[in-house]
């Protein structure tokens, strides 16, 4: 083959790609987006997708997009019945980024203006291993209703287990594992993820070793974590 035959057949290959990625978003008016719950204008889910399941109990607010190869679930299969209708509930001007999952049982809740890095794994429900002789696989737990309220970003790679409800404007550090309770205007950062900063009134965003950032608005109201922050929590 020779170099122009490459360099024409390599432009053919990715124009046809840029077609197939344009014609394979799911964006209102598409049969696909007509399955979900609800998809709101200005919404689009990127091509290729991971896995959609159950998208009738998926519902999508207006102007937020989803990135290539991410899972959107509902239930234990397709068709489940059991499943509430409203279980993966995500809101207006989102951003979930490439390769998420988000696989709900019962109850996901995502507020508006949220953002995902990439790789994020969010789940309202694990398994159990109280029976010594059955698979774990095959012993489903509880599940835990998921809240992340709006404003809030994840960072790339964390993990948002059964039962975490996040407040709002909160930053979630990269490759944090986030449980429990976490309030209003913070960042949390670590395995599990803790408070390394929050906002108080009046003071500003106060450190846990007491130091204070100042309050400002705009894109630069809050830094990222400092060297010392990071080394204690990677730190042995």
């Amino acid at each position: 083959m020779t170099s122009l035959t490459r360099r024409l057949a390599h432009r053919a290959v990715h124009a046809a790609w840029r077609r197939i990625d344009r014609w394979g978003e799911i964006v209102p008016g598409t049969t696909a987006a007509a399955r979900f719950g609800t998809f709101g204008p200005g919404t689009a889910i990127g091509f290729p997708t991971a896995t959609i399941m159950n998208p009738e109990r998926i519902h999508l607010g207006a102007d937020t997009l989803v990135g290539r190869q991410v899972t959107l679930s509902v239930g234990y299969g397709l068709g489940d019945t059991h499943a509430p209708a409203r279980a993966l509930v995500v809101g207006d001007r989102c951003v979930i980024g490439a390769r998420c999952t988000i696989t709900a049982h019962e109850s996901i809740r995502i507020g508006d203006a949220v953002w995902f890095g990439q790789d994020v794994f969010v789940s309202d429900a694990s398994h159990g291993y109280a029976d010594p002789d059955t698979p774990i696989g095959e012993q489903f737990g509880t599940h835990q209703p998921v809240e992340i309220g709006s404003g809030t970003w994840i960072g790339h790679g964390a993990i948002v287990l059964p039962g975490a409800r996040i407040g709002r404007q909160v930053v979630v550090a990269a490759g944090s594992v986030v449980r429990g309770e976490i309030p209003d205007h913070c960042v949390v950062a670590g395995t599990p993820a803790r408070i390394v900063r929050r906002l108080e009134p009046g003071v500003g965003w106060v450190g846990h070793q007491g130091d204070v950032r100042p309050v400002s608005a705009g894109l630069a109201a809050l830094g990222g974590l400092t060297d010392l922050e990071l080394a204690e929590l990677t730190g042995p």
